[in-house]
């Protein structure tokens, strides 16, 4: 006897809704109700924040793509030992060697973590990587460029921006070579990692620069938006009376860097978007910023453990402001 089976009917594909078509219903609305819509935001606050939101982003935008293609550039063709052949064997001579080695090498905070932890994998000693950990994404010529654009009126914080970041990563690695201690970082930040891709370079390249491209524009809409809301919501004087608090305005500046965890390359565009502040708070956010911020945390937890994130933030955080308040002292002076 024979037993026949009946096939299954075809399902039907239920439709997706994708991105694209939402992105698609909401032109057509916002063409169909563009009366409306002017009518309804047309509103001078508004006008006012999307001015500030449009000029951070289009002002930081090319600042930030020039500097992923370089990081990723950098990811793909630099040998990972290249550092470490040019280091002294001391680590406290090597930690002012690595942090103006961030000149050298550009990139984004995302970056400098993996960077750091391979150059660890290479032998290169604790100190000296965490010194060029926290100095390549604050010195290199890409953000300076960026923060001379961004205050085109005043030089001296090109100056006192490399100065204050620079002494920030030797003084933490230099600290670092003091009390620092073995096992305080997690295994993996020693163990030996192979590489991926297949070794081709472009593939690296590529992946590299699109996901700090990413990453950091994500985080530069936030600083954009954080920005406008600055503008419009906080009144003009209540940044200035921050400077009459040069202690307040200080450890608002720095908790505000640590919290709004911007891309170096495009900080400077938004704390000069500020109004009313004087240029020593200013001076932390930007040097505060690209060495200890949320995001690095956790990138740090990760990579050298969370015994090592929670001693090294909190040192990095307060050196950092020691640093910016020592310099700005000496080079802004009251402004």
């Amino acid at each position: 006897m024979r037993v026949t089976e009946l096939a299954d009917p075809p399902r039907t594909r239920r439709p997706v809704l994708t991105s694209l078509e939402v992105l698609c219903v909401l032109l057509v609305l916002a063409a169909v109700f563009q009366p409306q819509l002017i009518a309804l935001l047309d509103v001078p606050a508004l006008r006012t924040g999307s001015t500030v939101f449009v000029a951070v982003c289009v002002q930081a935008m090319p600042f930030l793509v020039l500097g992923v293609l370089v990081s990723g550039l950098i990811a793909a063709f630099v040998p990972p030992d290249a550092l470490r052949r040019v280091l002294p064997a001391k680590p406290g001579a090597a930690v002012p060697v690595a942090g103006a080695a961030g000149l050298a090498l550009p990139g984004c905070e995302c970056a400098s973590v993996p960077v750091a932890r391979r150059l660890m994998q290479q032998g290169v000693a604790p100190a000296a990587a965490l010194a060029f950990l926290l100095a390549a994404p604050a010195i290199n010529p890409i953000v300076l460029v960026s923060t001379a654009v961004a205050f085109p009126g005043e030089p001296r914080m090109v100056l006192a921006r490399f100065l204050g970041s620079l002494l920030t990563a030797c003084a933490t690695g230099w600290l670092w070579a003091r009390l620092g201690r073995a096992e305080w970082l997690a295994e993996r930040a020693l163990r030996r990692v192979e590489p991926q891709h297949g070794g081709n370079r472009w593939v690296v390249f590529a992946e590299s620069a699109r996901h700090d491209l990413v990453e950091a524009g994500g985080f530069l809409v936030l600083g954009g938006l954080t920005s406008a809301v600055f503008n419009v919501l906080v009144p003009t004087g209540w940044l200035e009376s921050l400077g009459g608090q040069l202690l307040l305005g200080v450890l608002v500046m720095a908790v505000l860097a640590v919290v709004l965890a911007l891309c170096s390359e495009a900080d400077a565009f938004v704390v000069a978007s500020m109004p009313g502040l004087p240029l020593i708070p200013k001076l932390v956010f930007l040097v505060v910023g690209p060495v200890v911020d949320l995001k690095l945390i956790a990138l740090q937890s990760g990579a050298f453990g969370r015994g090592f994130a929670a001693r090294f933030a909190p040192v990095t955080f307060v050196v950092a402001m020691a640093c910016a308040v020592g310099v700005g002292a000496v080079l802004l002076g009251g402004s």
